[in-house]
């Protein structure tokens, strides 16, 4: 007789059901998380362009003020160096705009990626008393445990939530009266993504899509 004869039916049929629920929570979850990966490097990608802009604008206005205007041709333009200034003042302003609604767009799948995590990790408090501990934890040859997987939500969750707090701080902190910090925006940029370049998102899509394939040959396994 095995360990798992020893367990009732009706806790075996509990486990079972709690595994199933627990199952289709990730995968639904892992089907929005894809989605929302998309739309999360889509807006990244469109901040670079913009930042690269703001920039170049940066190193114009720095020229400009650096220009003897009133030992050129161009003093006798007396409101020139005002205008372009204002004009330049302005567009700079527009690209801030443009990456404001790119950082609402990274806090949206931010925040619902962290409602889709929390969803999940409620599901599994209500369903782990009939799971049982040792089937959350069980790994298979194919397949790693719920906990793993759980833990690479949670995992996804920090990510997001790292890498949108250091995104905000810097597009928060631009402003035209520091130039040269403007100027070196894209170098900023870079710095952040590069602290966030493991993909934690997709090898948690793999650990999630493995455990939902194979959860039944744990569930079912001597053992568990």
């Amino acid at each position: 007789m095995t360990s798992r004869d020893c367990v009732p039916l009706p806790v075996r049929r509990a486990a079972m059901a709690a595994a199933e629920a627990l199952a289709a929570a990730l995968r639904e979850w892992a089907a929005a998380a894809a989605r929302q990966d998309a739309a999360w490097r889509a807006a990244l990608d469109a901040c670079a362009p913009l930042l690269g802009s703001l920039a170049g604008l940066a190193a114009q206005m720095r020229a400009g003020q650096r220009l003897a205007w009133g030992g050129s041709p161009l003093g006798a333009f007396g409101e020139l160096q005002a205008r372009l200034w204002w004009k330049q003042r302005g567009a700079a302003e527009a690209l801030l705009e443009q990456l404001g609604s790119r950082r609402a767009e990274l806090r949206d799948v931010r925040d619902a990626v962290g409602a889709g995590v929390a969803g999940v990790l409620r599901l599994y408090e209500e369903r782990a008393a009939e799971l049982g501990l040792a089937a959350s934890l069980q790994r298979g040859p194919r397949s790693p445990s719920l906990a793993d997987a759980l833990e690479g939500l949670q995992d996804v969750e920090r990510y997001y939530r790292h890498l949108y707090l250091e995104s905000k701080l810097l597009l928060l902190c631009i402003s035209c009266d520091s130039l040269p910090d403007m100027e070196a925006l894209p170098q900023s940029w870079e710095r952040i993504l590069e602290r966030y370049k493991e993909d934690v998102v997709q090898d948690t899509l793999l650990k999630i899509s493995l455990f939902v394939d194979n959860h039944r040959e744990l569930c079912c396994s001597p053992g568990s």
